[in-house]
């Protein structure tokens, strides 16, 4: 990546702390933004809460899709700018609005030093908490001091008062004597009568003020709500350590307001999700991410209708929640059905992922009642069956997913012409596909033609330019194949134009010896490598396809644990 000559620049201006005072006079609005990069970029935390409470723009943005090899933000220049997000609420030079962090970080929170969706989570919400309290002493000052103001001001027009009627009370043609004694009895009493005058109006403010202290408190929370200064934006993770203090920042109101934008919850129970859905914004939700919760098949029948309150959310995953089809319960059918008019409800819903919910020829009931053709579809490990991928191939969704994830699926001859027809139904539309873990061997694969019958089928339904593929990324590890299959998959892969990344599997010669015939996904996980010679061989041989190809732009691993799809540009 080539640096601009402005962040150039910005990052030897930030690089030196003792300077800051200088230049932060004089910096033109225009030049906060690339600041703010390299102060992020060198991680100089000083630097990044002096740029933020100072911040001039209405709305500040970090985070978002980050390019490969770009490093997450690191983790105190993120405390560093919430605290100074709460600093400025009080520095008149801060005109910020909107703090928006969605997109940071991601889901593990990144390598290195950088914050994790969770800390990240508990940090927003400790920073909402703290800048309530703040805002309640201020006001609480303000009010002291008002009060401390009119006190002061009845006092001086009450001893102006008592001055004035003591003069009109004097004679004017009486001698000194005699006005010295109508001060001595008749001016004491009124200076007593003015005094318990001013006591009974202090008594009175005093009970007044106690008999409205519940309004007191009303007016403070419609103040703070009324008065939200910042608008925070973000994606959410809670889990049953945190799911308290993230309802109690939801539901507290004050200058800073919290906002989800993506919700993901692990471990909690049905009602405490349902808890934290009420205090959403209605408009704000796009997707929501159910983790480890045994949510069974009537709590998600019972959470499906609260998620059709939110009309933007497109996003559903649910990831191990105990749904299990395979076993016959009493009233399978009628929670079914109840799941499907669930669905049924969410009418922008683009993107669903099922993870290990074992739901074998269940997939039409399921899918069929969704109103809107889905552009992300991914199930894993869902035992699926010849049925559910015959339905697939022939739903309403196939020739609009952009992107496939079927891993951890047994595929074979039953099941294959399926997969070719479902992707020749989205040939014009797939731009991210896996089928990792799914049992393809060279056999299913065409015999010696490794994907060839897959890239036929990726080319049935194309224009007449069938270079005018579309497909980005391709993902087939933990797939036992062979040395000469694995290379007529990259052959077939440096063919298309549109291909960006390839996670290809590690040829069966590339394991150490005691590998069965025909491993599992699992064993091919588990089982080591020959690190030595064998890893090496292969990758030589891949690079020289690349270069007789000259295909640069083809990024080929086999690192299943680093391998992001979202990388690709």
């Amino acid at each position: 990546m080539v640096l601009s000559l402005v962040s150039l620049c910005a990052r030897e201006v930030v690089s030196d702390h003792s300077s800051s005072p200088c230049w932060l006079r004089c910096v033109p609005r225009e030049l906060f933004r690339p600041l703010l990069e390299a102060a992020f970029t060198s991680c100089r935390p000083l630097a990044v809460g002096e740029l933020a409470q100072r911040w001039p723009e209405r709305t500040l943005r970090i985070g978002g899709r980050r390019k490969r090899g770009q490093t997450a933000p690191n983790r105190l220049c993120i405390q560093a700018l919430l605290l100074a997000v709460v600093r400025g609420l009080s520095d008149q030079r801060c005109a910020l609005q909107v703090l928006d962090l969605c997109g940071l970080p991601g889901d593990d929170g990144g390598m290195g030093d950088s914050m994790g969706g969770w800390s990240l989570t508990v940090a927003l919400c400790s920073m909402v908490v703290q800048a309530r309290a703040a805002g309640q002493r201020a006001q609480r000052k303000d009010r002291e001091r008002e009060r401390k103001r009119f006190s002061a001001l009845e006092r001086q027009k009450d001893l102006k008062r008592e001055r004035g009627q003591l003069k009109r009370e004097k004679e004017p043609n009486g001698d000194e004597a005699s006005n010295d004694t109508l001060v001595g009895v008749l001016g004491e009493e009124e200076l007593i009568k003015g005094v318990r005058r001013r006591m009974e109006i202090q008594r009175k403010k005093e009970s007044a003020l106690t008999g409205v202290a519940d309004t007191t408190k009303e007016n403070e929370e419609n103040d703070l709500r009324s008065n939200v200064l910042v608008h925070v934006r973000a994606d959410l993770f809670v889990n049953a350590r945190s799911w308290e203090r993230v309802h109690m920042a939801l539901s507290t109101s004050g200058p800073l307001k919290l906002q989800c934008r993506y919700l993901r919850v692990e471990e909690i129970s049905v009602s405490i999700i349902k808890s934290l859905l009420d205090l959403l914004p209605r408009q704000g939700l796009l997707g929501i991410d159910v983790r480890y919760s045994s949510l069974r098949v009537a709590g998600l029948a019972e959470l499906l209708p609260l998620l059709s309150t939110f009309p933007a959310l497109n996003s559903l995953r649910l990831h191990y929640c105990n749904l299990n089809f395979r076993r016959v319960h009493p009233g399978q059918e009628e929670a079914l059905k109840n799941l499907s008019q669930g669905l049924a409800q969410l009418h922008e819903l683009q993107s669903l992922s099922l993870t290990a919910l074992h739901l074998p020829g269940q997939l039409r009931a399921l899918l069929s009642s969704l109103p809107k053709p889905l552009e992300i579809l991914e199930l894993l490990y869902l035992s699926l069956s010849p049925a559910d991928l015959a339905y697939l191939s022939c739903s309403h969704h196939a020739s609009t997913l952009q992107q496939l994830d079927l891993s951890e699926n047994h595929l074979n001859e039953n099941t294959l012409l399926s997969i070719c027809r479902l992707l020749s139904q989205a040939s014009s539309s797939m731009q991210h596909l896996s089928l990792s873990g799914c049992g393809l061997t060279d056999t299913l694969l065409g015999g010696c033609q490794a994907l060839r019958t897959l890239a036929l089928a990726l080319n049935l339904l194309l224009p007449s330019l069938g270079g005018c593929q579309v497909l980005r990324t391709l993902a087939l590890a933990l797939n036992p194949v062979s040395m000469a299959g694995l290379m007529e998959l990259v052959r077939m892969a440096v063919r298309m134009p549109s291909l960006r990344q390839l996670l290809y599997p590690n040829p069966l010669e590339d394991y150490q010896p005691g590998l069965p015939d025909l491993p599992s996904s699992s064993q091919l996980l588990d089982w080591p490598l020959d690190e030595a010679t064998a890893i090496s061989r292969t990758s030589n041989q891949l690079s020289q396809v690349l270069i007789e190809s000259r295909r640069s732009d083809l990024f080929l691993t086999c690192d299943l644990l680093n391998y992001d799809k979202d990388s690709v540009e």
